[in-house]
Order: C-alpha cells, then structure tokens, then sequence
C-alpha cells in the first residue's frame, strides 16, 4: 500500500469520531485502531505464493510486525487547501519561498499548487519559524495533505 495513502487514512482517523478503521487490499491488510488520542496502525503483507513450492499459512499477527504509528507532529501543520502539483518556487530556476528555518507571517507565499493549469499560491495560516517540509516538489499532493510544519 502507498505510503502517501496510509499517511491520508491516519489523518482522517485522528481526525475524526472513527475509533477503528479496517482495509483490506492485494497488497496486504491495514488496520488502523484511535486509543486514547493515539492512532495505532498494522499492516499485514500478502502472503507471496511462490511458484514450485506450497506455502503453509502463517499466523497473521506472529509472522509480521506492526509498522511503527507515525511521528506526533509538533506544531503547526499547513495542509494542501486542493489537489494538484506542489512546487516550493515560483518558477524551475527561481529560489523556493521558503526553506527549513525560514521566518514565516500569516499571509506569507510558502508555495505554489497547481491545479487545472491554474498556480494557486499558499500562503502560511499561521506566523512562526519553518520547521518541516514534507511536499516533495514537483509531485502530485492530495486535498489535506501535510506540506510544512510551523512552530
């Protein structure tokens, strides 16, 4: 499973009154569990059939460990306002707005999202100092996507 799709499933867990939360897919199974504020996540691979050989099944919960839940974000978090391409400039060759460190106000251009060949600018809805930029630039970002951290 995408990792960009398991990080989207954790957010709409926290972030929402669902206290468990199951999927089932070729690649394997997810099981994503709230605990307290916490969010517990499991993946479980598909077992991969080998050609010549049988395979015997495995205990589900034994044979793999549970992937680590993802980091608690310290901060603010700015997420993608749409769908579309992230950049971190305002052109290929021009120096990205903002970087690791940067000082940030309210209103201040932190990138560009592109969308239906239309460049929306975001701006930071939050003053403070760069903390994480987790848009990789030039890839596609989802609606509610996490793009920077600001603390």
């Amino acid at each position: 499973m995408d990792l960009r799709k398991l990080k989207t499933l954790i957010d709409l867990v926290s972030e929402s009154n669902v206290s468990e939360l199951e999927i089932t897919e070729a690649e394997g199974k997810v099981r994503i569990v709230k605990s307290g504020g916490a969010v517990v996540q499991q993946f479980v691979a598909a077992p991969v059939q080998a050609a010549a050989a049988p395979v015997a099944p495995a205990p589900a919960a034994a044979a793999v460990p549970a992937l680590e839940a993802a980091p608690a974000q310290t901060g603010h978090v700015v997420k993608s306002p749409m769908v579309g391409t992230f950049y971190r400039a305002s052109s290929p060759g021009a120096k990205a707005f903002v970087e690791v460190g940067s000082q940030v106000k309210e209103g201040d251009t932190i990138c560009i999202i592109e969308a239906m060949k239309i460049l929306n600018e975001i701006e930071a809805d939050k003053s403070g100092t760069i903390t994480r930029i987790l848009g990789e630039n030039g890839q596609a970002v989802e609606y509610g996507q996490p793009l920077f951290v600001i603390e």
